[in-house]
């Protein structure tokens, strides 16, 4: 696992030890970024379920001016920080050990809006839909903001959820990526 693009391309990346965590494939992660970058000019992102961190720092890389890292395991909040000191982005990342639910009040409470959001919760708990729904309510994504949901092939995500569009959808192996844009309000 590394970084595939960006001011740390080739950087290598810790993975989270045991089998709890599943991490992007390079092969998604250079994908993805194709699908809503890949290179970019600022921005505020989120990973949400951040695991090792990988596609907090691989936005980061790419351009991103910061991104907040959450993860419920203290093994993960270990590994990213690691990962995040490895590729030199201590100034601009944020790091936090909380529950999806919790971190994202605890963001609403400080105003913060996102112009991209990594969604790659555990397969067998799937909660995007009132994740997004939520993040909708809350107006935690700024107009044109990015929503990249990582989940199972099977699971087939709704073409729209509050203000969001689903505006790509890609299969990788037993991997899917479903990306939604937020509708401006003009």
């Amino acid at each position: 696992m590394r970084v595939v693009s960006g001011i740390c391309k080739g950087r290598p990346l810790k993975a989270v030890p045991g089998n709890t965590t599943r991490p992007t494939t390079d092969k998604v992660k250079e994908a993805l970024f194709n699908m809503i970058g890949p290179y970019f000019d600022g921005g505020i992102g989120l990973d949400l379920f951040a695991g090792s961190g990988g596609l907090g720092l691989e936005a980061l890389s790419r351009g991103l001016e910061k991104v907040i890292f959450i993860d419920r395991e203290s093994k993960a909040i270990h590994v990213i920080q690691e990962n995040i000191k490895a590729c030199k982005f201590e100034e601009t990342s944020e790091v936090y050990r909380n529950d999806a639910d919790r971190a994202l009040k605890a963001l609403i409470k400080r105003g913060i809006c996102f112009d991209y959001i990594f969604l790659d919760p555990p397969y067998k708990k799937q909660q995007l839909i009132s994740l997004m729904e939520k993040m909708d309510q809350q107006d935690l994504v700024n107009a044109d903001g990015i929503v990249v949901c990582e989940h199972s092939f099977d699971v087939e995500l709704p073409h729209s959820i509050g203000r969001f569009n689903r505006i790509k959808h890609e299969k990788y192996g037993i991997i899917a990526v479903t990306i939604f844009s937020k509708i401006s309000n003009e």
